[in-house]
């Protein structure tokens, strides 16, 4: 023991009581029976500011279980309840609730302002209630728009882009898609790159004067940045909209994802400090804005009229060439 070994170097009683900052009376006590020895006990462990606030934690983990929700998120629950700490305690416990996951690598690349968007569509549920997500983020700022809708047929896509221009008071210059049917119909139909787009959608974006791009085949990690948009949008304001909702019975619907939808957009999603712009995507978005094509009007769509001949007829079995009867359609 350090005592007896401080002893044998000659110093005395209270030198060592100054040393090892115990009372003398301690250090007397070991000096005078040599086979005694110190019985440390273990430190008490100090509480946790997080303590008073984990089993509500815990289930709102459960509500939102087999997602994982984010630990500002948590934050601003608890500090609401009274939480004085920060956010890195609760970020250690949380992760203690997780199994680990390794983290996939993305090489992201970046365009100049008003040169492009990505687009996508994301599944919140699918069967009878379908919910969808329209995600649109502009590069260079990372500044996004969302729009939730029960199908993702070419009118509801239209619809959404139209939204989304009048989102930001302007058009891309080009806009990068995922191999959407409604956008593309047959990759490299005419030549490497040369795709045949679906008509429609190759009229609207004329219309509107911007260039559609297709990610490469497997590849979409090409459309990383919104890619990893639709992983916030999820873990920030799906999940816990919806474990809200189902908490009290309810089932998140378009109607009412797109009535909250905005505000979250504007408080908190375009208004966070990027991780890898390192700068508020709306702050950004104010130096892009002068570089997106002008907002046109929203392009009409025309609906090929019927000949009279053909509107009341009903065929419940026909070959399908009285389509072409009817205009051409496809």
């Amino acid at each position: 023991m350090e005592i007896r070994v401080l002893h044998r170097r000659g110093m005395g009683i209270r030198a060592i009581s100054r040393e090892l900052k115990m009372s003398r009376k301690t250090v007397r006590k070991y000096l005078r029976d040599p086979d005694l020895e110190p019985a440390y006990r273990p430190r008490a462990q100090r509480g946790s500011k997080l303590d008073p606030y984990k089993d509500y934690l815990l289930m709102r983990i459960g509500e939102a279980a087999p997602r994982r929700l984010p630990a500002t998120l948590y934050l601003g629950e608890i500090q609401a309840r009274g939480y004085e700490g920060g956010i890195t305690t609760l970020k250690t416990w949380l992760a203690a609730q997780y199994p680990k996951e390794a983290p996939a690598t993305v090489i992201r690349f970046e365009t100049p302002p008003g040169r492009q968007a990505q687009v996508d569509w994301t599944v919140i549920r699918r069967g009878k209630n379908r919910l969808s997500a329209f995600i649109a983020t502009l590069g260079f700022s990372r500044y996004s728009f969302v729009w939730f809708t029960e199908d993702e047929k070419f009118n509801t896509l239209i619809d959404c882009h139209e939204r989304f221009f009048d989102a930001i008071g302007g058009v891309p210059q080009t806009i990068l898609f995922d191999n959407m049917k409604t956008v593309m119909i047959d990759r490299n139909a005419y030549g490497p790159g040369e795709h045949r787009f679906h008509s429609g959608f190759r009229e609207f974006a004329k219309h509107h004067g911007f260039s559609p791009r297709m990610c490469a085949p497997y590849r979409a990690q090409t459309k990383g940045k919104v890619e990893r948009f639709i992983r916030y949008l999820k873990n920030s304001f799906v999940w816990p909209l919806e474990s809200r909702l189902g908490g009290q019975g309810l089932v998140l619907d378009a109607i009412t994802a797109n009535a909250h939808v905005g505000t979250w957009l504007r408080d908190v999603a375009n208004a966070r400090l990027h991780a890898e712009t390192k700068s508020r995507p709306d702050e950004r978005f104010e130096d892009e804005l002068p570089y997106l094509l002008p907002r046109g009007p929203a392009w009409q769509t025309l609906t090929p009229a019927i000949p009279a001949n053909l509107r009341d007829i009903k065929v419940p079995q026909h070959d399908l060439s009285i389509y072409d009867a009817v205009g051409g359609l496809v």
